[in-house]
């Protein structure tokens, strides 16, 4: 009996370790497995819906300011120059004294002229007396018929030495009065290219100054050739509808990168296409009464030319380039799936481009949260006029003072 106790207690040993090993994964299943994770809600993004909108067809060009007027001040007598009247870089009026030429010279030649003009006078009266004795001894018979024709073609040799003599009166009056040089047009006068003491006018007429008339000013500038043929024909075609004469505006980017505030007019387009550049030359007008427009000064003018009543746009932000230079963009289906759209980019129209192809009026596209929303995946879209800014956090309070 002794000997089998250890024999039993080994058979019970056993089968009590292989009840454990039965009963550990019956324990486990009937806890359960631990749940899978959730899937993640559907990003949100902001979207928005394409609607067409009326468009104004502008085009950005260079050019150049010009003044509307440019006279150039010469000196139309030969002469000494006395003095300068003017201020250089100041507004002239027209009329007003810029030069003036050493007179003295002028006036001795209008004196001569006066006197030249009192002797011809002198002789007319001469001849004419003598005429009138002529034709009463002419029907006396106390002359001679030559002599008659003789007296009376020596009245009007005086008659005409009498009109020489006033012409020269004319003519050293003007000499005189172009000894002082006036202002032809009102505006801004340059530098004096003259001095005082320079001789001007000898053999040819001496330029002095400049002056332009600042206010309004003319904005020249080009168009290329191709882009007008693109434009008639677009208007042709009934795509685009012209601007009422009169109405276009003209808008004018200085060279620093700012807008000119006041609004210019379209004056006129060439009728001449440049054969070396290919290029249309177009004015407008621009007002200028602070003179901040200088002639020579660079811009681009921003040139309504047509409009688009049914034009489809896209915000910039909302458009990606390839390495291609391929414009594409996010779109949010019915059912929520972003898609990539290739579409095809018109004219930029303040911060969006108008789209010519890819995209139809009621889709919806993708303008934040691109980096969230891939091709294929389902988004939560919210419209971008529905979203408002986060108002900021209140400031913490101040500590209360002990």
């Amino acid at each position: 009996m002794k000997a089998d106790i250890p024999t039993t207690l080994c058979r019970w040993s056993a089968l009590s370790l292989a009840g454990l090993a039965l009963l550990a994964p019956t324990s486990g299943c009937k806890r359960g497995a631990a749940p899978a994770p959730a899937a993640p809600p559907p990003a949100e993004v902001t979207v928005q819906t394409i609607s067409p909108r009326r468009v104004a067809v502008t085009n950005e060009l260079p050019g150049r300011i010009e003044a509307v007027r440019i006279a150039q001040v010469r000196a139309r007598v030969a002469g000494i120059l006395l003095r300068r009247v003017f201020e250089e870089g100041a507004d002239v009026k027209a009329g007003d004294v810029l030069f003036e030429i050493d007179p003295a010279p002028f006036k001795a030649n209008l004196a001569s002229a006066q006197a030249s003009l009192a002797k011809a006078e002198a002789a007319q009266k001469q001849s004419q007396a003598l005429l009138g004795r002529y034709k009463g001894l002419l029907e006396a018979e106390a002359v001679s018929r030559q002599d008659y024709d003789n007296a009376a073609a020596a009245a009007l040799q005086a008659a005409a030495e009498v009109q020489v003599a006033k012409a020269a009166i004319t003519n050293a009056t003007l000499s005189l009065g172009y000894a002082t040089v006036t202002a032809p047009i009102s505006g801004r006068i340059g530098r004096a290219l003259v001095t005082e003491g320079a001789l001007v006018g000898q053999n040819e007429s001496t330029p002095l100054a400049t002056i332009q008339q600042l206010d309004p000013v003319d904005f020249d500038f080009t168009q290329s050739s191709t882009e007008v043929l693109r434009l008639r024909r677009a208007l042709a075609a009934g795509t685009l509808k012209s601007v009422a004469p009169g109405a276009a505006q003209v808008t004018l980017l200085l060279e620093d990168g700012t807008n000119y505030q006041q609004p210019g007019k379209l004056l006129f387009s060439d009728i001449t296409v440049d054969p070396n550049t290919g290029m249309l030359t177009l004015r407008a007008e621009f007002p200028n009464p602070e003179r901040l427009l200088l002639p020579g000064m660079f811009g681009r003018a921003r040139v309504e030319q047509a409009v688009q009543e049914e034009a489809l746009t896209v915000p910039m932000r909302a458009v990606a380039r390839g390495a291609a230079g391929n414009a594409t963009v996010l779109v949010v289906g019915p059912d929520n799936k972003v898609e990539a759209r290739q579409i095809k980019l018109g004219d930029a129209v303040d911060e969006a481009w108008i789209v010519t192809a890819g995209l139809r009026a009621g889709e919806r596209v993708v303008l934040e949260g691109l980096q969230k929303a891939r091709p294929g995946a389902v988004v939560n879209p919210v419209a971008a006029d529905a979203v408002r800014p986060v108002a900021p956090a209140p400031a913490p309070a101040a500590p209360a003072k002990k």
